[in-house]
């Protein structure tokens, strides 16, 4: 085991001494990118692991809820707004029409666009599927308490304007 002393800003004064397992470098541990990047994969694998019990994957959780309480959309504006590639959201949107989650019409103004909405069992699907990513989101976070899950979040959201935009909530006019 490695020690690296460590320690958080933001209002959050942990002093501590942080052991890693042998063979990894202290100076990746030290690293919140590094952190990031590694706790990334290990959410994506488990809620990819878990999602594909329903059939489905997190992209077609997004999807849904994003057609959720919207007019139809086009394919391209639901591509654009998740940031897919168009061709990627096609295979996805294929995968949700066969399970009857969404259906696809063309646009009667544009015969060239499809206009996509989510059906009554896409709304069912939904539903279970943002309970099965709350499960997964506290099992996640379950070392932190909800101060500190608040805080993370916060955190987060200032990372996302900066990098993700779209992640990121709408400006406050003042």
């Amino acid at each position: 085991m490695v020690a690296v002393p460590y320690s958080v800003g933001m209002g959050i004064d942990l002093k501590a001494t942080m052991k890693t397992r042998a063979g990894l470098p202290a100076e990746l541990v030290a690293s919140s990118l590094f952190l990031l990047k590694r706790l990334g994969f290990a959410a994506k694998q488990r809620s990819v692991d878990e999602y594909e019990r329903f059939g489905l994957s997190p992209y077609h959780h997004a999807i849904l809820a994003l057609l959720e309480g919207s007019a139809p959309e086009t394919q391209a504006e639901i591509a654009d707004a998740l940031g897919y590639d168009r061709g990627t959201l096609v295979g996805l949107l294929d995968e949700l029409e066969e399970q009857k989650l969404v259906e696809r019409k063309r646009d009667p103004d544009d015969r060239r666009r499809h206009l996509v909405r989510i059906t009554t069992e896409g709304k069912r699907s939904l539903g279970r599927l943002r309970a099965l990513a709350r499960r997964l989101e506290d099992e996640f976070l379950a070392p932190l308490d909800a101060e500190q899950r608040e805080q993370l979040h916060a955190l987060l959201l200032v990372l996302a304007g900066r990098h993700e935009p779209r992640c990121a909530p709408p400006p406050v006019d003042g």
